[in-house]
């Protein structure tokens, strides 16, 4: 049975990256009736944010993305928490240094930097000088035994070639030359994300490990570590870089990054979701709106790209505008009305639907319901007027044709569409006039604004008497 697991670091907010890491672990999991698991990986307590772990639960539950194991729900190879199996990482360490494997360390940080700086200074890439490798047994029990501090390393082997198969990269090499002698149980007894990793991966019999490019070069540790212990390694695959329009990393300096920002800024799950699973992967040429039972259908990581995919924000835009037109306005009402409350906007259920409805298919997110119409719920007070809208409608000669078209407006026993455009029509047409220059004003006035849904539907969705309180009073004080 396949096996996947997402094993974040509690170190902060939820990385886009990250979302479509454990989105991949998902859709193949579920794609293959497997199982997807949770792993905490906390071992790092420098780096642990506090809220971290839940922030990332609620961001799980939002997009959508469901475990069958994990801290939660619990499971057959618990503890999920790798700061609850610090003892089995210590146990496998021993076990490491016993086969020869592995060896302890006591090298000071200070002399680690000497090392480092003057490698540096000679233009070699900094790695450990292996000063502790040819310790004898005796030697090392004995300065274990006096308390002296020391790490666990993994004693690399020399003058080897580490080969693995990558699902997305093909076969993958390195030169056992360029791999450090890495650091597995650090000196507070703490192990390192290699060794935990490892050790945890294959305690939870995990088939296939999905993750970010990032760790492609952490491979041929883990495949050592893995021969070192005898035990067979999953299958690999390394998924390409999120880039920035410039094919930069991405990164929080040129724009978010959080998924709890894109979830803020009024995104909604299934777009982001869709638009995320799309990056590095497309199963047609030309459909690109999924639902998660499609994605799950059609997911193979056999298709993944090599290449970094772009994160194309207006692509996104487009998309969550998408999804927001295929839900009804009493969908969309208990998402707006949040945002109604944030600005003290007071308005009934019934008012708001005919507000969704009008502006459905002019926003990009929820929030634009309320920031592109905010004439909808307060009356305009031209502070933000576009200028050059208002001199080319808001004239003299404006001002007094709406002046005398008010009276019929306020006649009008059906204040609805059809009456509206037909009375502002036939207003025109008597006077020698195409309708804009009626349409323009009345715009300006009810609204401030010069763009929006329709001026017949605008008008009907906020009222006979308020539309006309505006209009009079624009024609009153509006310059």
């Amino acid at each position: 049975m396949v096996r996947v697991r997402f094993a974040p670091s509690p170190t902060g907010y939820v990385h886009v990256g990250s979302l479509r890491t454990a989105l991949y672990n998902y859709l193949f999991a579920r794609h293959h009736g497997g199982v997807n698991i949770l792993r905490i990986e906390d071992t790092d307590r420098t780096r642990y944010v506090e809220g971290a772990v839940e922030n990332m639960l609620r961001t799980m539950e939002w997009a959508g993305i469901t475990f069958d194991e994990g801290p939660i729900q619990g499971g057959p190879c618990g503890p999920y928490v790798q700061s609850e199996r610090t003892e089995l990482y210590r146990k496998h360490a021993d076990e490491l240094i016993a086969r020869g494997k592995a060896y302890p360390c006591f090298c000071t940080p200070e002399r680690l930097d000497q090392v480092r700086k003057a490698q540096q200074a000679a233009g070699i890439p900094p790695m450990y000088d292996r000063l502790c490798r040819n310790l004898t047994k005796e030697e090392a029990d004995k300065r274990i035994a006096s308390g002296e501090a020391h790490v666990v390393r993994m004693r690399v082997p020399i003058g080897e070639v580490v080969r693995f198969h990558d699902i997305i990269r093909g076969d993958v090499e390195f030169d056992s030359k360029t791999i450090d002698d890495q650091v597995l149980l650090k000196s507070d007894g703490f192990p390192t994300y290699h060794l935990a990793n490892i050790v945890d991966d294959h305690l939870m019999q995990i088939t296939h490990v999905i993750r970010g490019e990032e760790w492609l070069p952490s491979t041929p540790k883990h495949v050592l570590l893995y021969e070192a212990f005898g035990w067979e390694p999953p299958k690999f695959a390394h998924l390409p870089l999120l880039l920035n329009a410039d094919r930069s990393k991405l990164s929080k300096r040129q724009g978010d990054v959080a998924v709890e920002d894109y979830r803020d800024n009024g995104y909604l799950p299934e777009a982001l979701v869709n638009f995320l699973a799309l990056m590095g992967w497309n199963p047609s040429a030309t459909e690109e709106l999924f639902s998660i039972d499609e994605l799950i259908r059609q997911f193979d990581l056999e298709r993944v790209n090599k290449a970094g995919a772009v994160f194309n924000r207006e692509k996104l835009d487009w998309m969550n505008a998408e999804y927001i037109r295929k839900m009804t306005p009493a969908e969309l009402l208990p998402l707006v009305r949040p945002l109604l409350e944030a600005r003290n906007y007071v308005a009934g259920d019934e008012y708001v639907l005919q507000v969704i409805h009008a502006m459905q298919e002019r926003v990009r997110t929820l929030p634009d319901f309320v920031d592109f119409a905010s004439y909808f719920f307060v009356p305009p007070d031209f502070t933000d007027v576009d200028e050059k809208y208002k001199s080319k409608h808001w004239t003299p000669e404006a001002k007094e044709r709406l002046r005398a078209l008010l009276p019929k407006l306020e006649a009008l026993e059906t204040w609805d569409h059809d009456s509206l455009e037909c009375t502002v029509r036939e207003f025109a047409e008597a006077n020698g006039i195409s309708a804009g220059k009626l349409i323009h004003p009345i715009r300006l006035a009810v609204t401030g604004k010069g763009m929006g849904p329709g001026l017949f539907e605008l008008l009907h969705v906020i009222g006979k008497a308020e539309s006309v309180r505006r209009m009079e009073k624009a024609v009153s004080t509006l310059n």
